[in-house]
């Protein structure tokens, strides 16, 4: 029975970040440094103002570290300074206007690392989803898929361009600030951080709850980004069977759910925010009320006071940081999580070995046995054998559910018939002994709900083709009866056929997609059921066109319709996944069955059907 891919391989968020920050990795760098030089002169500037305080204005030349009293005296001394103010006014702007340049390099460097790391990060999850088996996008919704291609690389993004370069600067900030405070007074520097452990444990704290309320978040946007998606894609359904205010409820629901989960986080963020901010004002009051006293009892200079406000402020910013960029890890964790899922889902990967045998010949499926459900749940196929001689046609009848487009599906590997469920070979190899790209190449496959693209008619028509002349289109299009109808169009061929072929009729898009197929000039082409929406005398055209067209092509239609079968050289009728009945028209007449059963309905319903 076939099996539900699955992950098989996880890497970590540390891993996973670093492997998308290539290419982006010196512009990181450079955004390190820069931010690093802003702090170093945002440290700088409480110093000028001490020295201006203490020793310009006031008498505490003593307690000036030996570079400042060298510097002082290298600019004149105390008096001079004291007679030209402007200088100590002109050295912070000077400060100032360093950091500035340094604050505008480390946000250009920020802005294009992150850029170009959401480009790779786009790049990487794109290329990765095309390589992905069918099955796994069976298995899982598109608006889920898009919510962790957007969303999700946009959660990442942030924190990497707004937490991750700060890292360097909390770092300068903790200890340079930390070592400036207790240069001048280790009291005060310990009143000022006995609350800092606190604040970090509580924001650590917090952390396990606001990652399961993230993921609940992500998991139900990408719920409603599926809602969103499925109601778009078939809005003519929905308006069809006037089913508007059943969906506007469903959505509604979803929504609803959606913005609880949203309130639970915002009301565990403004809990730990707002504690946050009495911790912090509770902190800087400590820190103020004892600074005066010692500065009342002569153990702290006026400017040391000063430039301790200063430090402290700038100590603040990270521990209070560090509870925003602990809330964005959890956010990121869970982003890079359903990122990695998408990433480590394994992809189609060929047999070693992998051959390209010629593909005009017989079709064999022996004893093949398949199921899309667990392994105990009853197989859609079951002992199916049959054999397609090549340059042939086959025609496939049978009821719904019954397998025949799995058959198909097989074939072309969109599904892996798993080990032990018996063989399908074209010319004595078995299909997944054969390159995927060679065997799908080479089998051109109109399927039962054709796909087209939000683009022209003829860039759909030459989608499957490099190279298409436009004789060449036009002649797939005669022979899908699709010329005549294409010409009323005022733009012809270059008619925009809107998202999914909203804008032509269901029988125009299976004409579209025929000729589409045809175009590829395949060796082995599938018409999965792909004539039902066009009438019986177009459904007879394009039977007579493909006959006159398809050359020495081996063909396989699938059909509900006697009439589009009974040319085929041989017809195989399928029941509940086995095989019923195997001949041709005229030997399937002549015997009792549900070939015979079909006709007889369909020329009471349709009238004389010519043998």
């Amino acid at each position: 029975m076939e099996q539900q891919s699955k992950p098989q391989k996880k890497h970590t968020a540390a891993a996973l970040l670093w492997r998308f920050m290539r290419g982006s990795r010196a512009c990181f760098a450079g955004g390190a440094l820069a931010t690093v030089g802003v702090t170093l002169l945002d440290l700088l500037r409480p110093q000028i103002i001490r020295v201006t305080i203490d020793a310009v204005l006031g008498e505490e030349s003593a307690s000036l570290p030996r570079t400042a009293a060298a510097v002082l005296e290298l600019l004149g001394g105390r008096e001079v300074l004291r007679a030209h103010l402007w200088l100590a006014a002109l050295a912070v702007i000077a400060v100032a206007l360093l950091a500035a340049v340094c604050k505008y390099l480390a946000t250009w460097f920020n802005t294009k690392a992150a850029e170009t790391l959401v480009q790779t990060m786009r790049n990487a999850l794109f290329d990765h989803i095309q390589h992905l088996p069918f099955a796994w996008h069976m298995q899982n919704q598109t608006g889920d898929i898009i919510q962790r291609c957007t969303t999700d690389v946009e959660n990442t993004k942030q924190f990497v361009s707004e937490q991750l370069v700060n890292v360097f600067r909390i770092v300068v900030l903790l200890v340079l600030s930390l070592a400036f405070m207790l240069s001048m007074n280790v009291k005060l520097t310990l009143a000022a951080a006995v609350l800092f452990p606190v604040i970090i444990l509580f924001s650590l704290l917090f952390h396990s709850r606001m990652s399961g309320l993230y993921q609940e978040c992500d998991e139900n946007e990408g719920l409603l980004s599926t809602y969103a998606q499925e109601n778009l894609t078939g809005a003519r359904v929905v308006r069809a069977f006037g089913r508007e205010q059943y969906e506007k409820d469903r959505f509604e629901k979803q929504n609803n759910v959606y913005t609880d989960t949203w309130m639970k986080l915002c009301r565990l963020l403004s809990a730990f925010w707002g504690t946050g901010d009495v911790l912090s004002g509770l902190q800087v009051l400590v820190m103020l009320v004892y600074g005066t006293a010692l500065c009342v009892g002569g153990e702290l200079t006026s400017g040391e006071l000063v430039a301790f406000i200063s430090y402290n402020a700038m100590l603040m910013w990270p521990v209070r940081t560090l509870g925003r960029m602990i809330a964005d890890l959890s956010k990121t964790g869970v982003a890079l999580g359903r990122i990695d899922y998408i990433l480590a889902s394994p992809v189609e990967a060929d047999a070693p070995g992998a051959l390209t045998p010629p593909m005009d010949r017989d079709i064999c499926f022996e004893h093949v046995r398949f199921g899309y459900g667990p392994a105990d749940a009853a197989p859609v196929l079951d002992d199916v054998s049959f054999t397609i001689p090549a340059h042939t046609t086959i025609g496939i009848l049978g009821g719904t559910g019954s397998g025949k487009s799995t058959l198909m599906h097989l074939l072309n590997r969109l599904y892996e018939l798993p080990e032990g469920c018996g063989r399908i070979t074209i010319g004595g190899v078995p299909v997944g002994q054969i390159k995927a790209g060679w065997l799908r190449s080479h089998i051109g496959m109109v399927l039962q709900e054709p796909f087209l693209f939000s683009r022209t008619i003829g860039e759909n028509i030459g989608i499957a083709r490099d190279g298409l002349t436009e004789e060449e289109l036009r002649a797939a299009a005669r022979t899908a009866c699709l010329d005549d109808a294409v010409q009323e169009f005022a733009q012809g061929y270059d008619t925009m056929v809107g998202e999914r072929g909203v804008t032509l009729s269901g029988g125009q898009k299976q004409r579209v997609a025929i000729a589409r197929t045809l175009t590829q000039q395949t060796p082995i082409l599938v018409f999965d059921d792909s004539l039902s929406a066009v009438d019986a005398e177009t459904d007879a055209k394009i039977r007579a066109g493909l006959r006159a067209a398809q050359g020495n092509a081996t063909v396989v239609l699938i059909s509900h319709r006697v009439t589009t079968l009974m040319h085929a050289d041989q017809i195989l009728v399928l029941d509940k996944g086995r095989v019923a009945q195997l001949g041709t028209h005229r030997q399937l007449l002549a015997q009792p069955g549900i070939y015979r059963e079909i006709y007889n309905i369909q020329q009471q319903n349709a009238g004389e059907v010519t043998v």
